[in-house]
């Protein structure tokens, strides 16, 4: 799932939702992530590389959808030239009819795409359904068993979330009325009507619910808490219980194939935007929007060619969608692969798994976001993940990318950010990240699905002025040269516990493109004295 953080500090909504947008400086942020420490002091490293040439690298993004015509990403889309667009021919016998610029694995023939999705443990809760809620569990096989405990976790986890998240909308429909109040329950504690933030630092609320109060007031006269805000807030949560946790809605009717087949290949189109390419299209944006065009923030890696392969609903990604996108991205010369998704659940782990390891017999790097639970996924899986429990040896171009933010004292990783001192590889910025979204326009988004493609463009970057280096150096470079903060105290995610930034990944570090290049230079120079 293309799950997109973006803060709201609010008392009244302390209900685990934070996909809210509002309005910021963008001066402020802009750029931060290429910049000095803790960006990744990329503008230091083309200073370092203005005498040298660089070559084209393609870079897969397996997303929601790019906008392909986006002011912003100007000659950065990949051009399949084998391919004669719209004669309904597959001119290079591919598999894929008028796949130009990538495919859309969510979608048919006709045109007709999927957007709104299930998560996975919905679309098990049905299967399971179906399957067991009319047996006698003492009839059942051990494997039976174990798929059955499995389906009662899943009910009452489901069951949950749904009675939460229907509560939240009656918490919202009160909204409106809270928004008038408020400002008149306020005036009457601090004895004025037209108060002012400095009128509201003065007043000191002793109990929780008129200091919570405050932080409301606070929020409705900075524009934080509107009745925009509401209404999108609202959209979101009727968005996740109508079809997210729906078992009555099923996602894949549109596209007719047969998700648990992988063999029945003969589904998608080649509308590589889709209906909603918001997520997609920031996410190319921060690998290679154009530099130094005064357009937006300026992409990571230069000379790159994105393909855009979608296949990230709003909703939970299938394992099938995401398997085939790795082999199309493969077999059409991407170097890197971003992958900005993840879910709980993975019904089809070793045919994803068979996928990256197809990738990585090729030398494709794959890049993948760690994911925006706060959780440790050394200990909570979060799919698709760098080591499954039937692996007997871990991929050598494979990455999982934590997401850091500008502040570098005890707030460098996010606060949403997954971490894992074994299976999260190192930090790279996620925080506040101005790029490109959809119909030439901009937006501050954040979550460990920006960090991945810093990740990506990083390794597109060196790989476009190093060629003689493989992606598994590279990987190694980017590991070895990234800024560490070992010893340091920082804020675990989601906690307010001080924690050595180390025990939140194998390097304990961010990403930093200037050292990376200075040991390209090194090795690049070993190499040549041979």
């Amino acid at each position: 799932m293309k799950k997109i953080i973006i803060q709201l500090s609010l008392a009244v909504f302390a209900i685990g939702i934070t996909n809210f947008f509002y309005a910021q400086d963008t001066k402020e942020i802009l750029n931060w992530y290429n910049g000095k420490k803790p960006g990744m002091e990329t503008e230091k490293a083309y200073k370092m590389l203005k005498k040298k040439q660089s070559t084209t690298v393609v870079v897969a993004v397996i997303d929601s959808g790019i906008d392909i015509e986006h002011e912003d990403l100007k000659g950065k889309i990949w051009v399949n030239k084998d391919e004669v667009a719209k004669n309904g021919i597959d001119d290079d016998k591919n598999g894929y009819v008028d796949d130009v610029y990538g495919w859309n694995f969510l979608g048919n023939s006709d045109g007709t795409n999927l957007n709104e999705a299930n998560l996975e443990k919905t679309r098990l809760l049905r299967k399971y359904t179906e399957k067991y809620e009319k047996i006698d569990p003492e009839t059942l096989s051990k494997d039976e068993k174990v798929e059955y405990d499995e389906f009662l976790i899943i009910k009452e986890d489901v069951t949950a979330e749904l009675e939460m998240y229907n509560s939240v909308l009656a918490q919202l429909d009160m909204m409106p009325m809270m928004i008038k109040q408020i400002p008149i329950m306020v005036s009457a504690q601090i004895g004025k009507e037209n108060y002012t933030q400095k009128d509201l630092d003065a007043w000191k609320p002793e109990d929780e619910q008129m200091q919570q109060l405050k932080r409301a007031a606070e929020a409705i006269l900075s524009g934080e808490l509107t009745m925009e805000v509401v209404d999108e807030q609202k959209a979101q949560v009727e968005q996740i219980v109508n079809f997210h946790l729906n078992v009555n809605f099923i996602d894949r009717e549109v596209i007719g194939d047969n998700p648990d087949d992988f063999n029945d290949r003969a589904y998608g189109n080649p509308d590589v935007e889709g209906p909603d390419a918001l997520h997609g299209t920031h996410v190319g944006g921060i690998i290679g929007s154009v530099r130094k065009n005064d357009l937006g923030g300026d992409g990571v890696a230069e000379n790159v060619q994105l393909m855009s392969l979608r296949a990230v609903p709003n909703g939970d990604e299938f394992d099938k969608d995401i398997a085939l996108a790795v082999r199309y991205a493969v077999d059409n010369g991407a170097s890197v692969i971003n992958m900005s998704f993840g879910k709980s659940y993975s019904p089809h782990q070793k045919e994803v798994y068979e996928a990256f390891k197809y990738a990585d017999s090729k030398g494709v790097l794959l890049v993948h976001a760690a994911g925006n639970d706060a959780a440790d996924v050394d200990v909570n899986p979060n799919f698709p993940s760098s080591m499954y429990s039937f692996q007997t040896a871990a991929l050598a171009h494979f990455l999982t990318i934590g997401a850091s933010t500008r502040f570098a004292k005890e707030e460098l990783a996010a606060v949403f950010s997954n971490y894992g001192q074994t299976k999260v590889d190192v930090f790279a910025p996620g925080f506040e990240i101005y790029n490109t979204v959809p119909q030439s326009s901009y937006m501050k988004l954040q979550g460990t699905s920006m960090a991945a493609p810093m990740v990506a463009g990083v390794a597109a970057m060196l790989k476009s002025y190093f060629p003689t280096l493989t992606m598994s150096e590279i990987k190694d470079v980017m590991l070895k040269s990234s800024a560490s903060y070992k010893g340091k105290k920082h804020m675990k995610p989601g906690t307010e516990d001080l924690v050595d930034f180390a025990c939140l990944s194998v390097t304990g570090a961010v990403v930093n493109v200037k050292n990376a290049v200075k040991m390209c230079k090194a090795i690049e120079k070993s190499k040549a004295s041979k």
